[in-house]
């Protein structure tokens, strides 16, 4: 028996042996054979049975709407990709701020910088934050975990801003956590107890959104589990439904009258609508304006959700630049610029993003994806490299459990910082102590279409004090 074993590993290790060796000094000899075979076959085959016919079928086709025609064709339903639209829109890049340097001067490095906001002025209670970067509505149990958004609700504090609900429920927790707490009244059953209106520091209605408008959904009771059935008020086989409505034959007078129960309840906080940024958004300003709202949030077409259809995402909706543009110039022109804060979001990811949207005529900006991948910083390694890093925060997400709450606040509130000191940097750099100074007047851009449908100069020609409005495509 010993010499059965004795030969079987001896000759194991020869064998082992033999191919290191062969590995050693045959590698070369075997790719060039594999590399040869695999050439001939590329380079023979006909057309049709090539499986480089791949190449061109991709440039033609493109990878991602391969992959989500594959998709449909496998499932028969509605696709709803996360994270948003992947088409590239205009946006603030081709934007640069004009620095200061020979009168007016850089403001001194150690002198502060004023960045506060007021968000509603004309309400009874305007609602006022320390910085003008506001955490956008991203759902819990819709989208969100428990822990991330408390991270979230504990960094907003510590910033000295605030978060939105987003049309999901509400955690009590949360709620404890939070400084300046904004209840997005959505239509749905849960987050109406008068309790919650009277704890908000702001009301959102959402009429729109821009990854999805003003339609809604239906959650089935096997994709929404757990504590967020109970916080929501859902019984046990009961779906979580999203309404296109708030009421049957919904009316802009059945919508002003909400709106002025909410000012009422909630004892004068700011009461505003969120839409999505459309081609008729003046006429929308206008039904606003008709509903006496104390602010407006645009979500401009870049913006992002936990998913929501491609055609949505991709085919609706105008660019934020637009939308803040043309929002902005509307409020101006209806002499309710001052009176009725605009709040914009969609694809703004770092601060020049934020402090350009700002020049621009906003008021301030809700954050939502730049806030997501900052305050998951390096907890997406949980999920990687297998499963995607958003993983780590979703509700449903197979790593949500291992998301450390303290390390979460600690990167957003690093993150809303380290913001709004480049902010501060940058308005020094322009000469000026208070965000309240910046205007059009402070930018240029390198792209001409750009500068004349802004109204502000273009950067190839000699600089002149141009008019802050805009100007149409017919005057172009």
């Amino acid at each position: 028996m010993s010499n059965i074993f004795y030969y079987f590993t001896f000759a194991m290790v020869t064998f082992i042996f033999i191919v290191f060796v062969f590995m050693l000094f045959g590698w070369r000899w075997l790719m060039k054979r594999m590399v040869k075979q695999m050439g001939k076959i590329i380079l023979t085959d006909s057309y049709q049975e090539n499986v480089m016919e791949l190449m061109p079928g991709l440039r033609h086709m493109g990878i991602q709407n391969m992959l989500e025609n594959s998709l449909r064709a496998e499932t028969g339903d509605v696709l709803h990709r996360p994270m948003g639209s992947s088409k590239k829109w205009p946006h603030l890049d081709p934007i640069t701020f004009i620095p200061a340097q020979t009168t007016p001067f850089p403001i001194d490095g150690e002198e502060d910088v004023d960045v506060q906001v007021s968000i509603g002025p004309n309400a009874k209670k305007p609602m006022q934050i320390k910085i003008p970067l506001m955490i956008s509505g991203m759902a819990y149990g819709i989208a969100l975990s428990e822990e991330v958004r408390l991270s979230l609700a504990e960094a907003a504090n510590n910033a000295g801003t605030a978060i939105n609900s987003g049309e999901g429920g509400v955690l009590p927790e949360e709620l404890n956590k939070a400084g300046k707490y904004i209840l997005q009244f959505s239509k749905t059953e849960w987050a109406k107890e008068e309790e919650l209106i009277k704890r908000a520091d702001m009301i959102e209605i959402k009429l729109g959104q821009g990854a999805l408008f003003g339609t809604g959904g239906k959650i089935s009771p096997k994709n929404l589990t757990g504590r967020a059935r109970e916080v929501m008020g859902l019984k046990e086989n009961q779906e979580a439904i999203i309404y296109e409505h708030f009421c049957e034959n919904q009316t802009l007078i059945d919508l002003k009258l909400l709106l002025e129960e909410l000012r009422v309840v909630s004892g004068g906080v700011p009461i505003g609508v969120k839409i999505g940024a459309g081609g008729k958004i003046e006429e929308d300003i206008d039904h606003l304006i008709f509903m006496g709202v104390d602010f407006i949030a645009i979500d401009g077409g870049q913006a992002a959700m936990h998913g929501a259809p491609p055609i949505l995402f991709d085919d609706f909706g105008i660019p934020t630049l637009h939308a803040v543009v043309r929002a902005a110039n509307h409020l101006e022109k209806r002499k309710m610029k001052g009176k009725i804060s605009l709040i914009v979001s969609g694809g703004l990811l770092v601060p020049g993003h934020f402090l350009k949207v700002l020049a621009l005529g906003a008021d301030a900006v809700y954050l939502g994806s730049s806030m997501l991948f900052a305050l998951a910083h390096d907890q997406v390694l949980n999920a990687l490299p297998f499963e995607p890093p958003t993983q780590a925060i979703w509700y449903d997400g197979k790593f949500k459990d291992q998301f450390k709450v303290e390390e979460g606040v600690k990167t957003a509130e690093k993150f809303l910082t380290a913001s709004t000191e480049e902010i501060k940097m940058a308005l020094r750099a322009m000469g000026k102590r208070s965000l309240k100074e910046l205007s059009r007047k402070d930018l240029v851009s390198y792209d001409e279409l750009t500068a004349k449908m802004i109204g502000i100069p273009f950067s190839f020609e000699p600089w002149e004090e141009k008019d802050s409005q805009s100007v149409s495509c017919s005057e172009i």
